[in-house]
């Protein structure tokens, strides 16, 4: 039991390493954190200010001798803080994402850290572009909509509580909204599509932007128009950037491609040095050749499966450039190629009969060159004399045996 409880621990230096790499991200957490408790108290004697700025969209177009109003008891002190709690952590995003990449970045590969970097920075600009098309171009027209259209004898009196949570709205869809490029770039990248698929599916895009519009904005078609038409706009901004990234990828890779298969080509191992020349094989040596050797190895097992082993003198008999031309493989890629379940079998039926060969000719002997030479040696297996065996072959038996 107890060498069953220590094999299912982990090991010291496993435990030690997540324990580096935990106390690593609690440090770093810790300074997020801090960057932005930093903020916050740098910007929170000027919360009444900051809150006056975000309510001037709706303020300017409010009539005459009407204002906003908090109906709660502490929304006058809750709804800046809160307003400025959330500035604090939209201004250090860049830090926030600086201290989340810091962690991750020594697990990736170098390709995904020339991807990732472009991204994270684009992504962040394009966060706070997204807030600042809504601050300036979409809070203006769609306030001075809804206290157009209201009716004759209603004030409109605004909710500092309800106005913060209703812009805080806005800023998050359109901050998120234009991260469309973004996504197509990665969807891309990552192989999931082409950029030519998409654009086959442009009719859906359009209509899933007016559809996302209309689930992250208010019930109107001016704030769901506005929504809807950047992302289009960005979508396909995204689709010439993934077009563009696609095209020098290709060409970096068929760059690469031709480097890569230049020496395979003409080096050492290279195809030109394993052909049926005459330089090529006898310039290769018996180690150059043992590739190919495994390649035809299956052929001529089986073959000496089928019709028995042959003699070794036949095979040594084969011109070396002729053994070299047929033994050669068609690719460089094929000298290295494993043996199958079947190849290995028939290689090892044709040792098995090289063997069974050595075997049979060391009990046999050698042949004897002269029939004189084994006179003396003693009788044979019929009790006769080695040396007579030739004339008592020849001449009939004695009838007194028959009888």
């Amino acid at each position: 039991m107890s060498k069953d409880k220590s094999a299912g621990e982990p090991s010291a230096e496993a435990t030690e390493t997540l324990l580096s790499h935990l106390i690593e991200l609690r440090d770093r957490i810790l300074r997020m954190f801090l960057a932005i408790l930093v903020v916050f108290l740098l910007l929170f004697p000027f919360a009444n200010q900051i809150y006056t700025w975000l309510a001037t969209p709706l303020m300017v177009h409010l009539p005459e001798g009407t204002s906003m109003i908090a109906i709660e008891v502490a929304a006058p002190f809750l709804i800046p803080f809160k307003l400025v709690l959330l500035l604090a952590v939209v201004l250090t995003i860049p830090y926030t994402l600086y201290q989340l990449w810091a962690f991750i970045a020594p697990g990736l590969y170098k390709h995904e850290k020339r991807l990732a970097a472009p991204l994270v920075a684009s992504s962040t600009l394009l966060f706070y572009l997204g807030m600042a098309f809504a601050y300036f171009v979409v809070f203006p027209l769609i306030f001075a909509f809804f206290t157009a259209t209201a009716p004759e004898g209603v004030a409109v009196m605004t909710d500092i509580s309800r106005y913060l949570d209703f812009v805080i709205m806005l800023f998050l869809a359109f901050g998120i909204a234009f991260e469309v490029p973004i996504a197509t770039i990665l969807l891309v990248s990552m192989g999931a599509t082409t950029p030519d698929k998409l654009a086959r599916k442009r009719p859906y895009v359009i209509v899933g932007t007016f559809v996302v519009g209309m689930v992250l904005t208010p019930p109107d078609i001016i704030s769901q128009t506005l929504l809807a038409l950047p992302m289009w706009l960005l979508f396909e901004i995204g689709l010439i950037l993934s077009r563009i990234m696609e095209r020098r990828k290709a060409d970096r890779l068929a760059t690469e491609g031709t480097d890569d298969d230049g020496p395979d080509d003409d080096g050492p191992g290279g195809g030109a040095t394993r052909s049926g020349t005459p330089g090529g094989s006898s310039g290769g040596g018996s180690g150059s050749q043992t590739p190919p050797a495994r390649d035809t190895a299956p052929a001529a097992g089986s073959s000496a499966a089928a019709a028995g082993a042959a003699p070794r003198g036949a095979s040594a008999s084969a011109p070396p450039d002729s053994a070299a031309r047929d033994q050669a493989p068609a690719s460089a890629d094929d000298a290295y190629r494993p043996l199958t379940e079947a190849e290995m079998d028939a290689e090892l039926d044709r040792m098995e009969a090289e063997q069974d060969e050595l075997t049979r000719a060391k009990k046999t002997g050698p042949a004897p060159a002269d029939p004189g030479e084994r006179e003396g040696e003693g009788e044979n297996t019929t009790g006769r004399p080695a040396s007579s065996t030739n004339s008592d072959e020849a001449a009939p038996p004695p009838k007194a045996q028959n009888g």
